[in-house]
């Protein structure tokens, strides 16, 4: 029987890997957001500084959802570019 080489990494389980760690608890908040964005179907009026809009509670909170994570995808990948340009 062919024994494996030392320097042969073990299988690691599914969630034991370090990007499923990572990216878990996204999922899990993302499901409760928009579980939590769709249930509220109730009209409201927005003032946009000067207009005064009537849209359904749903259609601003995803509005400021989808800006959230856009803000949070370009510091993310900001931070990520600033350390990979540190002089070594």
């Amino acid at each position: 029987m062919a024994q494996p080489s030392p320097d042969h990494k073990a299988r690691q389980s599914f969630l034991a890997r370090p990007g499923v760690r990572r990216f878990a608890p996204f999922v899990l908040i993302t499901a409760v957001a928009l579980i939590f964005i769709f249930e509220n179907r109730s009209d409201v009026e927005i003032r946009l500084l000067v207009p005064i809009v009537t849209m359904p509670l749903w259609g601003a909170l995803l509005i400021a959802w989808a800006l959230g994570m856009l803000a949070c995808v370009f510091t993310v990948r900001r931070r990520a570019s600033r350390h990979s340009r540190q002089p070594k």
